[in-house]
């Protein structure tokens, strides 16, 4: 990880520094932060500062104001920054062991992490000169972003199996009762387990993991009404009431914020990009 004892200074960030690396259970975003609003991802989420210092309140508490910030699954925040683009880290909380994460990541709220701010600016800028001739996989990010790879976190075999069918089929969100069919488990019984191994209500998590695939789409030339239907949402008035408490945007202002984002998808090889 690089260090610095420098003073951070805000830099100007135009279209062309806005991407976003995306893996099944990571993504790396750096863009437009949209204005203040509260809203609720289902993630561990690390914002950076990069035009500005970022101000956050965490479920309605004080303001704090840092070069970092850190926000737990399912934690209401309002963030705002001094300029219009920030950074941002999402990890999917059930893939890793919450007890065992670097005290960044179990912080929430502002946090004084200037090492590890200079370390994602740097690596945002490798990104933006060199994404396209990088040939990225999934087992990189930790590495690239962290050192090393996040602790993993042992599920159940069977409530592991349920989490795999909900990431790789958004869109069908099957009920808790085939959930619990599939796992060969009473309801009660497959909602309890679910929830003490993975850390949120089934409802929950279902509803976070069909909101994270529109991220897949934000710079296709789709109708909002194609994306919404292929997602699984039933009409655009619950598309847009979902995708608003989860990204406190609608899904209109997150497209228009998104039409020159470069997306980076994993590759079959691993990259020679290291932290």
């Amino acid at each position: 990880m690089l260090s610095t004892n420098d003073i951070f200074v805000p830099r100007h960030c135009t279209s062309c520094d806005r991407m976003m690396w995306i893996t099944p259970d990571r993504i790396f975003y750096a863009g437009l932060l949209g204005a203040p609003a509260m809203h609720t991802k289902g993630a561990i989420i690390a914002y950076v500062a990069i035009e500005g210092l970022i101000r956050i309140r965490v479920q309605g508490g004080e303001w704090q104001t840092a070069e970092v910030a850190v926000v737990q699954p399912y934690v209401p925040y309002e963030i705002a920054c001094e300029g219009r683009h920030v950074l941002d880290i999402l990890i999917e909380p059930e893939t890793v062991d919450l007890s065992r994460l670097p005290s960044l990541l179990r912080a929430c709220g502002a946090v004084h992490a200037p090492e590890f701010a200079a370390h994602v600016r740097a690596l945002h800028q490798r990104l933006v000169s060199e994404g396209a001739s990088l040939d990225l996989s999934p087992e990189d990010f930790d590495v690239a972003f962290f050192g090393e790879p996040l602790p993993a976190r042992t599920l159940d075999r069977r409530i592991a199996a349920v989490l795999e069918s909900i990431k790789n089929n958004p869109s069908t969100m099957a009920a808790a009762e085939q959930c619990a069919a599939q796992a060969k488990l009473s309801f009660s019984r497959f909602l309890h387990l679910f929830k003490e191994q993975v850390g949120a209500p089934f409802r929950s998590v279902r509803t976070w993991k069909r909101a994270r695939s529109l991220l897949h789409y934000v710079n296709s030339d789709s109708s909002l009404v194609y994306v919404a239907l292929d997602i699984g949402y039933p009409d655009s008035t619950h598309f847009s009431h979902s995708i608003r408490q989860t990204f406190g945007l609608k899904p209109k202002d997150i497209f228009a914020g998104s039409r020159k984002l470069r997306i980076i998808t994993q590759a079959s090889e691993r990259p020679a990009l290291t932290a």
